[in-house]
């Protein structure tokens, strides 16, 4: 059965993501004051992006895997071996091909041998794609448990400031 839906649901699905890290960053914006700038504040901003940015670098090389496995799917004329085994430096290796799989971390369209020694990967995902999202993703779970602790940091601060005024002791 071909991947229809299984596209249509990562690419709803990446769409949904980045709108609402987008979306999560914005609020954040709009409560900055001139006066007490909040790092919390700017910290969660990035974090949003930043998410967003790995979503759709992901919802990329998910489309170019897609495009490789209807490329794979595609029966007649010069369809054996695979289109997306196709590759120069593995000429030899092309008329052994059996199959296929799909490996979604990381990205990859895995053209496998009769042997199954020699399994090699297409070129369809560009060789950007695995690291970037990893780099941004880990830039957006950085800045976001970096904004939680700034935050708790400066509420801890207020609530001193609020004793000591309390107390009496200004």
């Amino acid at each position: 059965m071909p991947p229809y839906p299984l596209i249509t649901l990562i690419a709803l699905t990446v769409v949904v993501a980045a709108v609402a890290l987008i979306g999560r960053g914005r609020p954040a914006l709009s409560r900055r004051s001139p006066r007490r700038p909040d790092p919390a504040a700017g910290l969660r901003v990035l974090a949003g992006l930043t998410g967003a940015a790995a979503v759709c670098l992901y919802a990329w090389g998910a489309l170019a895997v897609a495009g490789a496995v209807l490329e794979a799917e595609d029966g007649g004329t010069s369809s054996a071996p695979l289109g997306p085994c196709l590759r120069p430096d593995r000429q030899e290796d092309a008329g052994h091909v059996i199959g296929y799989s799909v490996d979604y971390v990381p990205l990859r369209f895995v053209c496998e041998t009769a042997d199954g020694r020699d399994d090699f990967t297409s070129d369809d995902v560009p060789g950007y794609v695995n690291p970037g999202v990893a780099v941004l993703a880990l830039a957006a779970a950085g800045s976001a448990v970096a904004a939680g602790y700034a935050g708790e940091l400066r509420a801890r601060a207020e609530a001193r400031r609020g004793e000591r005024t309390s107390s009496g002791t200004v």
